[in-house]
């Protein structure tokens, strides 16, 4: 079994920045793709950004440039560095990782960056 626990959101001024930071824990062997997605108050749950096992990124069009996912992959840990934060990205954030044949999520973490 594999738990996440993520870390790092809050309340934010527009313009400023916040690092979420998820970790996997227990039976862990081989974790492929990590990633962030976020749901926002009356929206449907959306990518963020992914980074594969061999550091590829890709990103939504509305936060390129403006965050960053970056691995750690000796603390099976993954991050996104959000910049320049906007009031529309206030949003339940979460975490998840391809693991084996299974995918598994983080419980979320909620930003609100205010205008």
């Amino acid at each position: 079994q594999v738990q996440l626990v993520e870390s790092g959101g809050g309340l934010v001024q527009a313009g400023g920045s916040l690092r979420l930071s998820c970790a996997a824990s227990g039976n862990i062997f081989s974790i492929r793709t990590m990633g962030w997605y976020r749901r926002a108050p009356g929206k449907s749950r959306e990518l963020v950004a992914l980074i594969s096992s061999e550091g590829l990124t890709n990103y939504a069009d509305s936060v390129k440039g403006r965050f960053t996912i970056a691995r750690e992959n000796g603390k099976n840990t993954v991050y996104l560095q959000m910049n320049s934060l906007k009031p529309e990205d206030t949003a339940v954030y979460y975490c998840k990782i391809q693991h084996g044949s299974y995918d598994y999520w983080g419980q979320g973490t909620q930003v609100t960056v205010s205008s």
